[in-house]
């Protein structure tokens, strides 16, 4: 079994509760963790944007990375929301097994 960690930013922290809360009781993701405030900069129609934004980190499989990006999306309010996947190459054996059956 592959697993995933998938990067989410979020523009405030009622939106990225309510996406956490989303992907675990969809059980697409075993679990959410909302990281709090970071500073990002970014080029957006050619303006320098600077915003804070709230980091989520979702772990899951390879089987429901699809399921969850669209998820995101369909709950993300940006056009176009930043969700990056990330392999889980290695772990704790008991952690990925639990990320398996949640």
């Amino acid at each position: 079994m592959k697993f995933k960690l998938i990067y989410i930013t979020a523009p405030d922290k009622s939106i990225a509760t309510n996406i956490a809360k989303t992907l675990v009781q969809e059980k697409l993701a075993a679990c959410v963790n909302i990281i709090g405030s970071i500073e990002s900069h970014y080029i957006w129609e050619d303006e320098l944007v600077q915003n804070d934004e709230i980091l989520l980190f979702a772990k899951t499989t390879k089987t429901l990375e699809a399921r969850l990006l669209v998820r995101v999306k369909e709950l993300h309010p940006y056009k176009v929301p930043c969700v990056i996947s990330l392999d889980i190459t290695n772990g704790e054996p008991n952690f990925l097994k639990w990320i398996k059956e949640s």
